[in-house]
């Protein structure tokens, strides 16, 4: 009977210390938004140490800034699913590999040594980075005299040198972005040569991995999942295409093109 009571107070005790550890992991994510918590909460279930975790990146404006273009429920999905899913398989991934203290860009210039899912996780982690960033409300692009949001500056002459006229440039990376079959991702590159070079990748590889034929320096990256603009667009991809040039921000692909 002291034998069982003893089990009994043990069970209670182990069972009292994880309620206490999970209200620890809740009540420090008041405040946070769903994705603060939700990695919080992968980082527990994964098993993986904190100096081994890759974090999904907060949107730089709200679900709704990107609309008409883009509509909330999609930034939703696209961002807290999706990305989300990309980040923890990563984790996971390189737990497993016993891989740790790598940074993200090293993984996609170093891809070939690693897994098939380091390469599909890690590629869609970084793409997906990029691509928020690479997006802003239209109300608040730089605007040039000529465009609704056409870009100025360097990048912008840079553009209208290489492509005759950034009207040519959008039509050739418009082409590009419906060549791609299935799932994959068109881009604005730097090449090797210092120029600049219009290009797609399959699935979530990107232009900086070594297994990848267009090979560069991104400046802008576009996906062309269906996730990314089913639920507005189902399968029009053209149309996807052409809103998106509303919300390019072109003052931080400056930024990739001048660093």
């Amino acid at each position: 009977m002291k034998e069982q009571e003893n089990n009994n107070r043990r069970d209670f005790l182990k069972k009292a210390a994880l309620a206490g550890a999970g209200f620890a992991v809740l009540s420090t994510s008041f405040g946070k938004n769903y994705s603060d918590v939700h990695s919080e909460i992968s980082k527990m279930n994964l098993g993986i140490p904190e100096d081994n975790m890759f974090t999904l990146p907060l949107l730089p404006y709200g679900y709704d800034a990107l609309e008409p273009y883009i509509d909330k429920q999609t930034m939703e999905l696209h961002h807290d699913k999706h990305h989300q899913a990309y980040v923890d398989k990563l984790n996971k991934a390189l737990a497993e590999a016993k891989i740790s203290g790598v940074s993200l860009e090293d993984i996609c210039k170093n891809v070939s040594k690693y897994s098939v899912a380091v390469r599909n996780n890690g590629g869609g982690h970084y793409n997906h980075s990029m691509f928020w960033k690479g997006m802003k409300p239209s109300s608040s692009t730089v605007l040039a005299p000529a465009s609704p949001n056409e870009p100025a500056g360097k990048i912008g002459d840079a553009i209208k040198s290489s492509f005759d006229s950034f009207s040519n440039f959008k039509t050739k990376f418009a082409e590009k972005s419906l060549s791609v079959f299935g799932s994959g991702w068109a881009w604005l590159i730097i090449n090797k040569d210092g120029k600049l070079e219009i290009g797609t990748t399959p699935n979530q590889d990107n232009p900086l991995m070594d297994v990848s034929e267009l090979k560069g320096k991104p400046i802008i990256g576009l996906d062309v999942w269906e996730h990314a603009y089913y639920l507005k667009y189902q399968n029009k991809r053209a149309d996807y295409v052409n809103s998106w040039w509303n919300i390019v921000n072109w003052e931080e692909a400056a930024k990739r093109f001048e660093k």
